[in-house]
């Protein structure tokens, strides 16, 4: 029997896992061009000019590219007003379909608005216009409202929320009846990730900056989902034998002997609990890859609804 010292977790591989979903859409998106002459849509709203929204916009574009769904920019200026921002959400929720591409109609199936807004701007309030049926990100109060409920379903999960579920399902990993603990509990992933995990039958506790003990709560879960945006905060010790530690966590700190003079880190101190967890996804390419592989599942979803009647 091996020591703990010789105990190695399996790494969970995101971007693999990603990959594999993507095919998977690319064959239902090929699928319904060539049954309904009809393809999904996705309408990016980005405000400003912020480089790191450009670069997500630019990540999201070329995987839509990827697996045949069509995306389209609507690029506006940063001094835009909250009310015209919302006139535009409006005009893409009254559009139900865009135009010929390659002998196929496109459903514009979802809208994504790039967060964040400039400051001016009321996030929430732009969100909650977004039709729920296109509501990709799956943020709408009413979405997270049923997501909350039980024996009802959101049209969109979110999605981060959604990838880690996806990478426990997909790694074997059984959540009835386990223990799950979620740290952190922002709206994005945190608070979600739980409700998620509560539909899958897990028993659930969030742990958050007020919680008492947090080590010895973090202890006694089967299955980790770290979402506090601390680096490195989870030690091995923290970890159950055997536990599914999923990590969301994507921390910059310093490290002089890279180029970039950084390195990116997860919230869980992944070489520690390489020695003591079951499974692990590492950071990066564990739940970043899933994030944008679920929201090509959402566009999916949403044209579906449109289109196969």
């Amino acid at each position: 029997m091996a020591s703990q010292s010789e105990h190695k977790a399996t790494v969970i591989d995101g971007k693999l896992i990603a990959q594999t979903i993507r095919s998977e859409i690319a064959e239902e998106v090929r699928q319904l061009s060539e049954k309904y002459g009809k393809v999904p849509g996705l309408a990016v709203v980005i405000v400003g000019n912020r480089k790191d929204s450009q670069s997500y916009v630019g990540m999201k574009r070329k995987a839509c590219a990827e697996v045949g769904i069509q995306s389209f920019d609507m690029d506006l200026p940063e001094q835009i007003s909250e009310a015209e921002l919302v006139s535009k959400v409006h005009e893409l929720n009254a559009n139900p379909d865009v135009h010929v591409f390659e002998q196929s109609i496109v459903i514009l199936a979802g809208i994504l608005v790039q967060l964040p807004l400039p400051k001016h701007i009321n996030e929430e309030k732009v969100l909650s216009e977004i039709s729920l049926a296109k509501d990709v990100d799956g943020f709408h109060p009413l979405n997270i409202g049923k997501l909350a409920m039980k024996d009802r379903e959101p049209l969109f999960q979110p999605c981060t929320p959604k990838g880690c579920l996806e990478l426990l399902h997909r790694s074997g990993v059984s959540i009835k009846g386990k223990r799950a603990v979620v740290v952190g509990r922002s709206n994005i992933v945190g608070l979600p990730v739980s409700l998620l995990l509560l539909k899958a039958d897990a028993t659930v506790t969030v742990v958050h900056s007020r919680s008492n003990d947090q080590e010895s709560i973090i202890r006694e879960a089967d299955i980790i989902i770290a979402a506090a945006g601390q680096p490195m905060m989870i030690k091995g010790s923290w970890i159950k034998p055997g536990a599914a530690v999923i990590d969301v966590g994507t921390n910059a700190v310093d490290d002089p002997s890279r180029k970039t003079g950084y390195r990116l880190v997860g919230d869980v101190d992944f070489n520690e609990a390489c020695k003591i967890a079951g499974c692990i996804t590492p950071v990066p390419g564990g739940v970043g890859p899933m994030t944008v592989a679920m929201l090509l599942k959402n566009t999916l979803e949403g044209a579906k609804r449109v289109i196969v009647q």
